[in-house]
């Protein structure tokens, strides 16, 4: 089965390591009505194979789109999942590129 690639919104902030601090920010901000501001990055998901990501690294790369981050994981019962980010300028050509729906 072909991977499913998914545009998405990703907020990213850095909280003290303790338990709690993640809730306590977040109701921070939903208290003060705050709408966070998201970077686009491309869900992935599919069938777990050697090479997966290396494949859709190398499609990005030919089109000469850098990829700025990347994590991926198994998901377990054969599945992976991952999520990348490029820049701004080039996320509609990754999408196409990608097939991102």
């Amino acid at each position: 089965m072909a991977e499913t690639i998914q545009r998405v919104q990703y907020y990213y902030t850095e909280v003290s390591d303790k338990p709690g601090e993640g809730a306590r920010l977040l109701n921070l901000l939903k208290e003060e009505g705050v709408n966070l501001l998201a970077f686009t990055g491309f869900l992935i998901q599919g069938d777990d194979r050697v090479g997966a990501i290396a494949d859709i690294m190398t499609k990005l790369a030919e089109a000469k789109i850098n990829v700025t981050a990347v994590d991926a994981a198994a998901a377990g019962l054969g599945r992976y999942g991952a999520i990348l980010w490029v820049k701004s300028r080039d996320v509609k050509k990754a999408a196409n590129i990608l097939g991102a729906l």
